[in-house]
């Protein structure tokens, strides 16, 4: 291994990228990135995946090339939130609750150990750093692209359950990473899509979105994920967290004295590739104080940036002294987390806190399922009910659901959810199930108010991805009301309830997993108390 002193400059550049690929093997972009390019970040997605078995023969083999070529370890990373956001749904790899579902309960202690269950598979699958946990304080029920990942809207119970993960997954040896800082929390717009502004004034981001920040940074936090997001309080200019010397280096860096990586968001969301373009935004970045530039996709972008970097640093526009630095505090942390030690930066005390982690024995299968079991039971909130739960035993029900099929830009659909219909047959008969997309038509809609015309008992599921809910969805449930006492379960989004008429019964269940599902039909059944308390007003 190599001192800093001894990397070359293109070296050095390569070490401040993180990229990922498309292959479920260590094909030739990602090969040419650490071989030619020197890129000492992965991030996995669900393209990735195929099984726990292959994905950790994937990373031994991405390790093998850096290391063949001389190269410091690869940070391996990946976004598994929890819930919604999972980008390995494959055996071997507990499916923990997303973050609103933790809000819920009220407890941090289930969002710690969920932390610690999660940190110990996917280190012994190659994997350093979980870009998680999401601290944003989701205040504004129009938030497209942050929802149920956020805890929910009160910023001092963010703040608990967010150093709560921080501290789970830590102990494990993965870094943990707060996101997205500031705080993307209060937008009505998707940085994936387009420019986000946050425009409160400083007092109310210091009580609200810096909050769980702080918190993160007192727990020890590895690593923050940036905003694409502008704050007109912190900066003047119309200019993007991400790009903003006054937020990563005078707000971060100086007032919160955080001291670990400061990684970016995706440059090749549209809020920062459409006006500035990836190889731009990559020197402006580095010029704001980012350690790690994420660049998840195209081969083409990815090897932009590592070169406007190199010819930004080589035409004085960067100092090589800021490229030291965040290459410091970066081999600093791969030396704490990765075994390396051979770069002459770690201190004793630094390596005696990284040999003393403590790597627990895996929980028994029977034992996580138990404890997942248990927090689904407490994270189902009944928000409202006029006598129809529990379910009558002596009526038939039928139940309307949706079936998600649809991708986003953050998350990607349950392919194997049990419904709710089939998780309701197990526990009781004269269960009807009625299946329909979540962006029905009006005909669509028409068809299923046939079909229930007679029915006594009527449950619908709602299901809302981002922002409103589906103008089907909603003119179903409308009509529906009009002759049924409904019991609607909104399977994602607890805002649902704000677009619909009030209902006979509304519960909320924050994700539609199969450990979830399982607990919603034995509350429905009135075999289980549900006692999840929501964790945003529905004003």
């Amino acid at each position: 291994m190599k001192a800093l002193n001894n990397l070359t400059l293109e070296q050095k550049v390569g070490q401040l990228l993180m990229c990922g690929f498309h292959g479920q093997h260590a094909d030739e972009q990602i090969t040419r990135l650490i071989r030619d390019y020197h890129v000492g970040g992965v991030i996995y997605f669900r393209r990735n995946v195929q099984s726990v078995d292959q994905l950790t023969r994937l990373s031994e083999e991405l390790q093998g090339i850096a290391a063949e070529a001389g190269e410091l370890p690869l940070m391996i990373s990946v976004d598994q939130e929890g819930g919604m956001v999972a980008r390995i749904d494959k055996e071997g790899v507990t499916q923990v609750p997303g973050n609103m579902a933790l809000g819920a309960t009220g407890n941090p202690v289930y969002t710690l150990e969920c932390a610690r269950i999660l940190g110990r598979e996917l280190k012994s699958i190659g994997i350093d750093m979980n870009l998680a946990p999401v601290v944003d304080v989701n205040n504004n029920a129009l938030n497209p692209v942050i929802g149920v990942r956020s805890y929910g809207e009160n910023a001092e119970r963010v703040a608990a359950h967010g150093a709560a993960a921080i501290t789970g997954y830590q102990s494990q040896g993965i870094a943990a990473t707060a996101k997205h800082f500031p705080g993307h929390g209060d937008t009505a717009v998707d940085s994936h899509l387009g420019m986000v502004t946050v425009p409160h004034d400083r007092n109310r981001l210091k009580q609200i979105e810096l909050l769980p920040f702080r918190r993160a940074i007192e727990a020890g936090v590895d690593a923050i994920m940036t905003a694409h997001v502008i704050f007109p309080a912190i900066e003047p200019e119309p200019i993007p967290a991400t790009l903003s010397r006054k937020v990563l280096t005078g707000l971060l860096r100086e007032e919160m004295g955080f001291e670990g990586i400061i990684i970016t968001d995706c440059l090749e969301m549209h809020a920062i590739s459409k006006p500035y373009g990836v190889a731009e935004a990559a020197i402006r970045a580095v010029e704001a104080g980012a350690d790690l530039i994420l660049v998840s996709h195209t081969l083409q972008d990815q090897v932009a940036a590592v070169e406007a970097i190199i010819e930004a640093v080589r035409t004085g526009r960067i100092s090589e002294d800021i490229i030291n630095k965040a290459l410091e505090r970066i081999i600093t942390w791969k030396a704490a987390r990765c075994g390396y030690r051979d770069t002459g930066l770690v201190s004793p005390e630094t390596n005696e806190t990284a040999e003393a982690v403590n790597i627990e024995p895996v929980n028994s299968t029977e034992s996580i399922k138990s404890t997942l079991f248990k927090i689904a039971s407490s994270s189902i909130t009944v928000v409202h009910n006029e006598g129809l739960l529990p379910l009558d035993p002596e009526k038939d029900v039928y139940v309307i659901w949706p079936e998600v099929v649809e991708r986003t830009e953050v998350d990607e659909p349950w392919s194997h959810t049990d419904s709710l219909g089939v998780a309701l047959s197990q526990l009781r008969g004269r269960i009807r199930e009625l299946k329909i997309t979540t962006q029905p038509s009006y005909d669509e809609a028409d068809r299923i108010l046939m079909d229930v015309s007679e029915a006594e008992q009527v449950i619908v599921c709602t299901y809302t991805s981002a922002g409103h809910l589906p103008k089907g969805q909603r003119y179903l449930v409308e009509k529906l009301s009009e002759n049924h006492s409904l019991i609607v379960v909104a399977l994602r989004n607890p805002y649902d309830l704000l677009e619909i008429s009030l209902p006979g019964s509304y519960v909320c269940t924050y994700e539609n997993t199969p450990t979830v599902v399982r607990a919603l039909s034995l509350v429905l059944t009135g075999e289980l108390e549900p006692t999840g308390s929501l964790p945003v007003r529905l004003r």
